[in-house]
């Protein structure tokens, strides 16, 4: 009976309705193609707030592309780096953070995004409309590596995700499905569900919406 109730408990919170207070980050999780990059400028611009995408901070550590780091060195580096990365991002105020798919999967970054004052979203889509956004996104191929023996597509996707769900589902404070949804659409009903101080946001803004530079 605990157990339900429990249960019960975690999926109010995480409904979109409910009522957040302001965070220091928010903190964007969700498979590729589930518009967590887009979101991110579109919210940290309307907020006043910087933006750091961990897959950008990666590739510019590296100096070069993600699917590169992959051939190259092999995904264990990669996830070093990635690590390197999100515990940079925990130590950052008044950002919007964007992670990569995987970055749920190591207990270090799961640590670091679910510190206090983050309030993390999963962002849910269809496998059926991740396969669809990844494939109109012409540069996935050039850069992203696929990351199964199936190719990069629908199965790969749903491998993947029966994986990585619940992990998202366990640090996410809001689960919202974006399947059909339009970037800005999930921006208004993020932002509506954050009790927010405009004045207090735009004074706490970090100037450039971009990556801090080390």
């Amino acid at each position: 009976m605990l157990k339900t109730e429990r249960r019960s408990k975690v999926a109010e919170q995480k409904q979109p309705t409910t009522r957040h207070p302001q965070p220091t980050n928010i903190v964007l999780i969700g498979y590729r193609g589930s518009g967590k990059t887009t979101l991110a400028k579109l919210l940290a611009n309307r907020l006043g707030w910087g933006l750091f995408e961990a897959d950008d901070h990666v590739v510019k550590a590296a100096g070069k592309s993600i699917k590169a780091i992959f051939q190259e060195h092999g995904e264990t580096h990669f996830r070093a780096l990635e690590a390197t990365a999100v515990a940079h991002a925990a130590t950052l105020s008044h950002h919007v953070i964007s992670l990569g798919g995987g970055a749920v999967m190591a207990e270090p970054n799961r640590q670091a995004i679910t510190a206090p004052g983050h309030l993390v979203v999963y962002l849910k889509a269809d496998p059926a409309e991740l396969l669809r956004r990844i494939q109109a996104d012409t540069t996935t191929a050039a850069m992203r590596p696929n990351l199964t023996t199936l190719a990069g597509g629908i199965e790969e996707i749903r491998t993947l995700l029966a994986h990585r769900e619940p992990i998202y589902r366990e640090l996410a404070t809001v689960e919202m499905d974006v399947t059909g949804k339009s970037p800005e659409s999930v921006a208004g009903e993020l932002l509506n569900m954050i009790d927010t101080d405009k004045k207090r946001f735009k004074h706490g803004a970090h100037g450039e919406h971009g990556e801090e530079e080390n």
